[in-house]
């Protein structure tokens, strides 16, 4: 709502005329470059006020298009794609070659794991010759009698005393101490598991049922079975001070399996031994740098 006095002064306010006639003299700025007639490189400065602006003066230009067409690189070859043809012919064979070679290898080793066959009967050789002394298998695949006994290694000293009286000793069960060991331990020792039980499994397999060697392995299973229960009867105590541990003599007590409650199989728990005759201790069963604090005979028969 306009007032009176606002009213009056826009009436008194002179109506706009045409704009105004340049002065004399007066002519257009030349170009900044100072060529007449050369286009401006940029929008005019001094344009028409009152034209509308220009709406295609920040628009980005086209791209000029390649009258040959687009290209298209071919794809980079990698692999054996990447080799000459010769080179992908040698690297397919020599490929080839060797999943040849790989099946063989399986082949040999199911040959030798497997029960006796038509196959190893007649080309056992060729197996033997392919598997040994590399690949020589000593673990079942195929047990065709799974053990079915509790073994037991126990072992026992004749000890001479500094005053020359003989004693022998009691039966100590080396492998109840190994179980004892083993029972409830989440991280049990390797050898506690396994050497005992791995030398007298040697020594049966390499000695005849008089126990009596078979070859020379029989003679090297004999030596580190006696080793073993000479250090097992050392942490025992067997031997007081100034004892001497003439010979040892060890024992196995095999006892069948008890067949399940279910079962109505009937088998005999007897136990069964194979007792083996005494074995003179000497200095190479004990040697100085193995901790052991027993007295040995020395293989002069002097005490050491």
């Amino acid at each position: 709502m306009k007032t009176e006095a606002g009213a009056a002064g826009e009436a008194d306010r002179p109506a706009p005329g045409p704009p105004a006639a340049p002065p004399p003299g007066w002519a257009p700025p030349s170009d900044p470059v100072g060529k007449p007639g050369a286009e401006p490189s940029g929008p005019a400065e001094h344009s028409n006020p009152y034209a509308p602006p220009d709406e295609t003066a920040n628009e980005p230009a086209e791209p000029a298009l390649d009258p040959a067409g687009p290209t298209h690189e071919p794809p980079e070859r990698r692999g054996l794609a990447a080799l000459s043809p010769g080179y992908q012919v040698v690297a397919a064979l020599a490929l080839a070659g060797v999943v040849l070679i790989a099946c063989i290898h399986i082949l040999m080793v199911f040959l030798h794991v497997a029960p006796a066959n038509t196959m190893t009967k007649k080309h056992g050789a060729v197996v033997d010759e392919w598997i040994y002394p590399e690949f020589e298998q000593n673990w079942k695949l195929f047990a065709p009698n799974p053990l079915q006994q509790n073994v037991a290694v126990q072992v026992r000293a004749q000890v001479r005393s500094s005053d020359g009286e003989r004693r022998t000793t009691g039966w100590y069960d080396l492998s109840g101490q190994d179980g004892a060991a083993i029972k409830g331990n989440l991280f049990p020792s390797h050898t506690q598991q396994n050497e005992l039980r791995r030398a007298w499994d040697v020594f049966v397999a390499t000695h005849d049922a008089q126990n009596r060697p078979t070859g020379l392995r029989g003679t090297l299973s004999e030596q580190y079975l006696r080793r073993i229960l000479v250090l097992r009867l050392d942490r025992l105590d067997v031997g007081g001070k100034g004892d001497v541990i003439e010979r040892v003599q060890t024992r196995s007590r095999a006892t069948t399996i008890a067949p399940p409650k279910w079962s109505d199989e009937k088998v005999n728990q007897k136990p069964v031994y194979r007792q083996v005759p005494w074995w003179t201790v000497t200095s190479t069963d004990a040697p100085l740098d193995s901790g052991t604090r027993v007295r040995v005979q020395g293989s002069a028969g002097g005490a050491r």
